[in-house]
């Protein structure tokens, strides 16, 4: 591919048309050929001249200039001097803008003013004028720096690439000061050297994402502020504080730890802007210290969705002169520092800047600079908005017509043309000495009219996709849900025939459909109706806390009334007491779910109302340590009444209790340990013992696995029979199956609400519990009786119980929810991959143990059925036991991914795309790794106990017959 045609392809137009005044000597050699071809699609020149300018020529003849005569040459065709000479940039991890400017016109609280004293006393001064600078969602660090120094919106694949940063290749404010010869230096977050690789003179970065460390992530930044204060080589200083945002992760907005963080940020403030003063006293370069936060925090501390809170960052301009009488607390978008850094310190725009300036801030200025600066941003938000319409020619409209004041591309048009009419007027006036402040307010007006439309349609326009590809991956996803409901099919089928043969030729209950499976069935249909709400997915806990309590209550229904129909008069005492066994399974069943639904105000627009995690962390940790020592012993204590229901031989139970009694020991050490319910204070012992436990619950685990199927009786000394003992050695050991699957699964199951009793925040250690009681009494519910529920309806069950249990864990459909802290737990050093699976763990801690339940939950009733077969082999009994385990999660998660993906694409213009349908996207996309790696738990599970089985049973054949032949 020829160079030129790869400059059109990225929408750059031709090569020669953007000059390239960049010297080897500014970058390193081996980053200058990578951004020898890539700068030259960025704004230079032609940015300082109206859109149709040929500036082909003065490209050519500037192709050459050194930094110095470009920085010139950017002034004199600005028309604007720069009002500062050199930059520093402060951004505070995660810090509120609310917090240093309040909220909806009033100051902030007063415990927060006497946190920061200086920079409270700095804007009454008029030294500073700060503005809430709303972020755009994901509210993360990375594509929030992005948007600070480009002026576009990123999209939610950023969320992703947050974690794995790549060097940012767009136009950007980094690239345009070092082609105008400015030095660099960063010091902080990281994520700045792989945005913009081999960029900086000196740096000094940290991780960003051990958020354990609240103390050295930002000593390592202030160890330098003297050294680089003093210093005048550098043109850019950048600082980048991580330790507020981690402060919010560890204990939330209201942490004993955010009031002195807040001071220590203050501090720096306060030495930065003292030494702002000492040089303009001097007469030496002019400062901007701009103190800016990436992103606020929720109540939690936790951030990425886009609530007014997690979007409400902060842009605090300071300097050493006053401001003019602009009222701070004004409320400006976050994209619109890029154009005014830009013009406040000359150099162009960025090209795919969508931002507009912010007026304010610019008020020493002259009226006709002050005109020139919304010109210039004019011009550059007019280019962009030729990129998006093909052959835009503002001429050609008829802004007098109604159809041209109201047709989208047409309007924005017409706004530009009477913008410059205005100026243009308030020009010739202004020669003939005949203006008036009246033209001048008319002139700004109609710029700032264009702006802001211009802004906002390009904005929504950001959102547009290749509809082609998008269509090929619904197609994908289309057949593949059409294969598993196939395969569902078919299973069914085959499994009813040989069912209503083999059981009862008389029993036609296999072949009905009862109330509780048409339910089943509309839930789903009633999921995919929500999804075309914006309002409904942000509150989707609703419909799965209600859906799974109507369904038990199905059940409550259809067992009092066997009760009826079988004439309790006529029932055994041991009927009897199976029967009310049921009645009280369900009940255990809807009480925790009633209790886990309070536990979590979840969703967005009701989740400032009491709850009960509310009240126990208004009330203390001490109520919360009592509570997740009583949730520990519940867990504990639950296990072991399952272990004991398996009527497994004594010995084989008390060496499973041996097995984990040191983990179950060591924490139950290490909650006593945690004085309260931060994970901030661990230390290197906690870490080491909490690594220990990780590799105790594997071992422990694998074992199970992989020793049970070897160790367990071939078939159940209760059950043999003089036929079973003469039965043929192809046949296979159905007891000894059973009961491997059973104690595997109660392996799964324990190891795993372990590990969730250390992962999780203490505040949930209860409904962890209650998820464990709801999924065994599912499991009771359906294994005993005469009740006979198809087994496809048990395995919905339990996965809508795992997706209830998801929002009752305060999971929501937003990026805030999502528990960070908790995923460096055990961690020494930070590992991207550990500290991902550790978070995936936490986030879908319910539904994976609903997941692995179903293992034990259809042992007995598909061996039940199998053991009645005259012709089973390996592939029937391997097939009746993963089916539906298999089969109906998947079933269920491919129609919910397929109906939600044409959703989206059919919102891609929505107003919440970027808000509402996106996260929960995401969810969708996790919740589908979720089920998969479930599932596959559970095939592989079975397939290796079916195989270890068979070559048992067929072994004890052979030896059988040898002794035979003898």
């Amino acid at each position: 591919m020829q160079k030129a045609s790869i400059f059109h392809s990225l929408g750059c137009g031709d090569p020669n048309y953007w000059p390239l005044p960049f010297h080897p000597g500014i970058l390193p050699c081996e980053a200058y050929s990578l951004w020898h071809e890539v700068l030259v699609c960025f704004s230079g020149l032609e940015s300082f001249y109206p859109l149709g300018f040929d500036s082909t020529d003065l490209a050519q003849n500037t192709s050459a200039l050194p930094p110095e005569k470009l920085k010139s040459l950017y002034q004199e065709l600005s028309g604007v001097p720069p009002l500062f000479d050199r930059l520093i940039l402060m951004v505070i991890d995660g810090l509120p803008a609310e917090f240093v400017i309040g909220k909806d016109g009033k100051p902030p609280p007063e415990v927060l003013k006497k946190a920061m004293p200086y920079t409270q006393s700095i804007l009454a001064k008029g030294l500073a004028v700060g503005y809430h600078a709303k972020a755009a969602p994901p509210t993360v660090t990375m594509p929030r720096l992005k948007a600070m120094v480009s002026g576009a919106l990123g999209g939610f694949l950023d969320v992703a690439t947050n974690f794995n940063t790549q060097a940012f290749l767009d136009d950007n404010l980094i690239a345009q000061f070092l082609r105008i010869g400015w030095k660099m230096v960063m010091l902080g977050d990281e994520t700045w050297l792989k945005l913009f690789p081999d960029m900086f003179a000196r740096h000094d970065g940290v991780n960003s994402f051990f958020v354990k460390d609240t103390i050295q992530v930002d000593y390592n930044v202030s160890r330098h502020l003297t050294t680089e204060l003093s210093s005048t080589d550098w043109d850019l200083l950048i600082l980048h504080y991580l330790g507020l945002d981690h402060v919010g992760h560890i204990g939330g907005r209201s942490s004993n730890l955010m009031g002195p963080k807040l001071m220590e940020m203050d501090e720096v403030i306060k030495r930065i802007h003292s030494s702002i003063m000492q040089t303009q006293e001097t007469k030496q370069k002019r400062t901007l210290l701009m103190v800016v936060s990436d992103h606020g925090m929720t109540e939690g501390g936790n951030h990425g969705g886009s609530s007014y809170e997690e979007t409400d960052s902060l842009a605090l301009f300071v300097s050493g002169q006053k401001f003019s009488d602009s009222e701070s607390r004004k409320e400006v978008y976050q994209v619109d520092m890029a154009s005014t850094l830009a013009l406040l310190f000359g150099v162009p725009i960025p090209k795919n800047n969508i931002g507009t300036v912010i007026r304010d801030v610019f008020t020493s200025l002259k009226d006709e600079q002050q005109l020139r600066i919304l010109e210039l941003n004019s011009w550059q938000l007019l280019r962009l908005l030729q990129t998006h319409l093909n052959e835009l020619g503002c001429g050609r409209f008829s802004c007098k017509s109604e159809r041209g004041q109201n047709y989208g591309p047409e309007r924005l048009c017409c706004s530009y043309l009477d913008a410059t009419a205005l100026h243009e007027s308030w020009k010739s006036k202004r020669l003939l000495r005949s203006v008036h402040g009246d033209d001048y307010r008319s002139a700004v007006l109609g710029y700032l009219e264009f702006l802001g439309t211009t802004s906002k349609w390009l904005s929504s326009r950001s959102t547009d996709k290749p509809i082609g590809l998008l269509v090929s991956g619904v197609a994908a996803l289309l057949l593949s849900c059409l294969g598993l409901m196939t395969l569902t099919f078919l299973f069914t089928r085959e499994v009813n025939f040989k069912g209503s043969r083999d059981i009862s030729h008389t029993d036609n209950n296999i072949w009905k459909w009862h109330l509780e499976e048409n339910f089943v069935l509309a839930v789903i249909f009633i999921l995919i109706l929500s999804m075309g709400s914006s309002s409904m997915i942000e509150e989707e806990q609703y419909i799965w806390h209600y859906m799974t309590s109507s369904l038990y209550l199905i059940l409550l229904r259809k067992t009092i009334q066997s009760m009826k129909n079988g004439c309790t008069l006529t029932l055994t005492a041991e009927q009897r007491k199976i029967r009310f066994h049921h009645i009280y399974y369900i009940v255990a069943v809807l009480v925790s779910g009633r209790i886990l639904r309070g536990w979590h105000q979840g969703g967005v627009n009701w989740s400032y109302l009491p709850d009960i995690a509310k009240l126990l962390e208004q009330a203390g940790t001490a109520h919360i340590k009592s509570l997740q020592l009583l949730s520990m012993f519940l867990v504990i204590t639950i296990c072991l009444a399952v272990l004991l229901s398996l009527g497994l031989r004594t010995r084989v139970s008390m060496l499973l209790v041996l097995v984990y009694l040191f983990p179950v020991l060591l924490i139950l050490k290490q909650i006593l340990r945690l004085q309260d319910s931060t994970f901030g204070s661990l230390s290197v012992r906690s870490t080491t013992m909490i690594q220990i436990i990780y590799a105790f619950l594997g071992t422990s685990s694998a074992g199970i696995l992989l020793g049970t199927p070897w160790l367990m009786p071939l078939q159940n000394p209760k059950t043999l029979s003089s036929e079973v003992s003469h039965e043929s050695p192809s046949k296979l050991p159905f007891d000894g199956f059973k009961d491997s699957l059973c104690v595997i699964g109660w392996g799964y199951m324990f190891s795993w609400c372990l590990l969730q009793m250390l992962l999780q925040q203490p505040i949930n250690s209860v409904p962890v519990s209650l998820l464990l009681l709801q999924v065994v009494a599912s499991i009771h519910y359906f294994s005993g009786g005469n009740l006979r529920h198809k087994q496809w309806v048990e395995v919905a069950a339990l996965y809508y119980v795992g997706m209830a249990g998801h929002f009752g864990l305060g999971n929501t459909n937003t990026l805030a929810t999502v528990d960070v802290a908790g995923a460096f737990i055990g961690i020494s050093s930070h590992s991207t991959i550990i500290s991902g699976i550790l978070m995936f763990i936490i986030t879908y801690a319910s539904p994976m143990l609903a997941l692995l339940s179903t293992l034990m939950s259809v042992c007995a009733n598909d061996v039940r059925t199998v053991s009645n077969s005259q012709d089973v082999d390996f592939g029937y009994l391997l097939k009746t036991t993963v089916g539906y385990p298999c089969l109906v999660p998947l079933g269920l998660n491919s129609i919910l991914l397929l109906a939600y993906t044409i959703v989206l694409l059919g919102m891609r213009n929505h107003l919440f795309i970027w808000s509402v349908f996106s996260p929960k996207f995401l969810y969708v996309c996790a919740t589908t790794v979720c089920v998969y790696v479930g599932v596959s738990i559970v095939a592989l599970t079975a397939t290796y106990t079916c195989i270890v089985f068979a070559t048992r049973s067929t072994l004890k054949g052979s030896c059988r017959d040898r002794l035979t032949e003898r």
